[in-house]
């Protein structure tokens, strides 16, 4: 008889929506980060983490300290968020 290959179920796993929050502990904190949508993207932003506009349009994360109210948001570019370890406060490159 042959044999069937099928695909075992795997867990479902909870993928977080574009606006919720999620909490993020790294080295410098606990931050609060909420993914924007490229659809979400209405306003010019400046990232932090390289000093470089982020137009409108364009997907990217804002993030605030988890202690703050967060008026203290803000917008980083998602690839300078998930280097933010690996460079210095205003370094730029």
């Amino acid at each position: 008889m042959p044999r069937k290959n099928r695909r075992l179920r795997e867990p479902d796993r909870r993928r977080s929506t574009p606006m919720e929050r999620h909490l993020v502990d790294g080295p410098d904190g606990r931050y609060q980060v909420r993914r924007i949508t490229a659809s979400g993207a209405e306003k010019t932003y400046r990232c932090p983490g390289c000093d470089h506009v982020i137009r409108p349009g364009t997907p990217h994360v804002v993030a605030w300290p988890d202690d703050g109210g967060g008026d203290d948001r803000r917008h980083w570019h998602t690839g300078c968020w998930n280097a933010r370890d690996r460079r210095r406060p205003g370094h730029y490159r």
